[in-house]
């Protein structure tokens, strides 16, 4: 091998390591964001069912005028 080869042999292998770093850090960003859309509707499902249990007709005779 010559030493231009080993050369773009080892810039190869770097771009190589940059994209799987970019590809995990990636990957690492989606799955923090269905965590936090999991949450998300973990908590309006505690919310409709807190709602369920009001009172029917609850705020309908509300009076907004000023």
């Amino acid at each position: 091998m010559d030493v231009s080869s080993l050369a773009a042999a080892m810039v190869s292998a770097r771009a190589g390591q940059m994209q799987l770093a970019v590809a995990a850090k990636m990957l690492k960003m989606n799955l923090d964001s269905q965590k936090s859309v999991l949450q998300l509707l973990q908590a309006g499902q505690q919310n409709i069912g807190q709602l369920a249990n009001a009172a029917a007709g609850l705020g309908q005779n509300l009076d907004i005028t000023v």
